[in-house]
């Protein structure tokens, strides 16, 4: 992959992965507001950046709708995630850092490493698919798996046997309760059971059927 990425500003790089993010697992488009509450700044200064994306063609903007990624800042934008997931995976395999605390260190490192630093760690895991919280991890050409078929814990049939595939990693807590609860990707579990002794993974945890219904 060229370094076209690198010349894009952390700033930049924060909002094309947060815009990308917000629709991965079944979301819609995210709007300013959204982008405002997630980094923490007013709507003012979102809209600024936003038009700032607009006009280098990384995002498509109208005021009062949400905003949309072009070709180019999807792109950008999975290369990024590329990065944080390969970074979360190799602090957690290789440097034996927790789930819960690897997001904001990867956060982090993302900024600073290099296209080279990326595809070196990818090789030396072995070239892993999905990061330790179940997010598929797109590959050199940006392409990536998402179960097909799974739904958030709440939506999944309450008495069937279903396989973890995601825990959402944007709330420590949340990550503490999962594990605590022995529900991580790739575990077993039984919805009804689990929402019983663990009501708040209701819509953090994503799940797939073992079994056709």
């Amino acid at each position: 992959m060229s370094t076209e990425l690198e010349h894009l500003s952390p700033v930049t790089q924060d909002f094309l992965k947060a815009i990308w993010s917000a629709e991965e697992w079944g979301g819609g488009p995210i709007s300013t507001k959204a982008l405002a509450e997630r980094f923490g700044t007013s709507s003012a200064s979102v809209t600024d950046t936003v038009k700032r994306l607009a006009a280098a063609d990384l995002v498509t903007y109208t005021p009062y709708k949400p905003v949309r990624l072009t070709d180019v800042g999807r792109r950008h934008a999975v290369q990024m995630v590329r990065r944080h997931r390969l970074l979360e995976m190799y602090l957690v395999s290789m440097l034996d850092y927790s789930w819960t605390e690897v997001h904001d260190e990867a956060e982090r490192l993302e900024h600073a490493v290099s296209d080279l630093f990326v595809s070196r760690i990818d090789a030396l895991m072995g070239h892993p698919t999905a990061d330790p919280h179940g997010d598929p991890i797109p590959d050199a050409e940006g392409r990536m798996d998402h179960p097909d078929r799974a739904v958030v814990l709440l939506q999944a049939q309450a008495d069937a046997p279903h396989r973890v595939d995601r825990v959402d990693d944007s709330e420590n807590d949340v990550l503490t309760a999962a594990e605590e609860h022995g529900c991580v990707p790739g575990a077993h579990i039984v919805p009804g059971d689990l929402l019983d002794q663990a009501p708040d993974l209701a819509e953090a945890v994503w799940v797939t059927p073992l079994h056709d219904s």
